[in-house]
């Protein structure tokens, strides 16, 4: 097993109980310029993340028949965990109707063996490319949520407000203060979120759902 940071991005983390079979991997998956960390059994992959201190990055490709965890009972201690990455499996032909269950319940493929070199690549590096999405879609609610959290009570008042297309005389007279003090709130508030007119606010405020409020 190599040495590993957890929250690296575009990694592979492949768990298969053969030697040769997981050797083969890396040297296909490194060839391509993806970075690979490989265990023997998902027990070895589970004490990593046990220690890991940020979240993990990258995908999961697992093999379905292992000792002594199988990739669907890993899968399974996967999502238990929290750990919500792209998980693909390797399957043989009678593993096809478990795997198909296991679809259902999130994961991102299965490669049936033999598999095609390309194909296999090819879908890892999707299922890379859909983890980094939901990596910088995540990123941004939480960055979104600081900003949020920053505002003061007065701040969020007249935040609603303004994104409602209230005009800054009928806003002061609805919280009983001087149309110059909505004007630094509101001032406060586009520079806070990084908008620069109600409309943007309105939307901003919009793409936040429930949470905006």
């Amino acid at each position: 097993m190599t040495s590993m940071v957890a929250n690296e991005p575009g990694v592979v983390y492949l768990v298969d109980d053969e030697a040769v079979v997981r050797d083969a991997l890396v040297f296909l998956l490194g060839s391509r310029g993806l970075l690979v960390h490989a265990f023997d059994s998902g027990p070895a992959l589970l004490d990593f993340l046990e220690q890991a201190t940020s979240p993990v990055r990258g995908v999961f490709l697992l093999d379905v028949r292992m000792e002594p965890m199988s990739g669907l009972r890993l899968h399974e201690e996967l999502v238990a965990r929290g750990h919500r990455n792209p998980l693909l499996f390797l399957s043989g032909h009678g593993d096809i109707p478990m795997v198909v269950e296991a679809l259902k319940k999130g994961a991102f493929d299965f490669l049936e063996k033999p598999y095609s070199d390309n194909t296999l690549v090819d879908r890892v590096e999707q299922a890379l490319a859909v983890e980094a999405a939901s990596y910088a879609q995540d990123a941004l609610a939480v960055e979104r949520q600081a900003r949020l959290a920053s505002l003061s009570d007065r701040e969020r008042e007249v935040m609603h407000r303004v994104a409602a297309g209230k005009l800054n005389k009928v806003i002061a007279d609805e919280l009983h203060i001087a149309v110059r003090t909505v004007e630094v709130h509101r001032a406060r508030v586009f520079s806070k979120l990084g908008v620069r007119s109600a409309a943007e606010l309105a939307g901003w405020l919009a793409a936040q759902g429930p949470t905006g409020s």
